[in-house]
C-alpha cells in the first residue's frame, strides 16, 4: 500500500509539473501535441492491449499513461520543472 501511495504522490507531481509547463509562456513547441496524443490515447477506444482482456487491458493503461507522463516531464527544460509553485 505504500508503494501506492508513492506512486500516486509522484504522478500528482507530475501532472502539476505539466500543468505549469502548459499554462507557461515559455513552453516547448512539442508540449501540447505530447498532450493532445496522450489525451487521444486515454479517450480513444483503440487500446495497445483491448479493455476486454480481464485486468490485463485497464492494467496496461495504469502502468503506461505514468510512464508517458514522467517521460514528458522528464524531456521538459530544468526551469520548468523546477519552478513549479507548491
Amino acid at each position: 500500500m505504500q508503494k501506492l501511495i508513492a506512486l500516486y504522490r509522484l504522478i500528482r507531481r507530475d501532472m502539476r509539473v505539466l500543468a505549469f509547463a502548459l499554462r507557461h509562456p515559455r513552453r516547448p513547441a512539442w508540449l501540447l501535441p505530447a498532450l493532445a496524443g496522450l489525451a487521444l490515447y486515454v479517450l480513444s477506444p483503440v487500446d495497445l492491449l483491448p479493455d476486454t482482456l480481464p485486468l490485463i487491458g485497464i492494467v496496461d493503461d495504469l502502468v503506461l499513461i505514468p510512464l508517458v507522463v514522467g517521460w514528458l516531464v522528464g524531456r521538459l527544460p530544468p526551469e520548468l520543472r523546477n519552478d513549479v509553485p507548491d
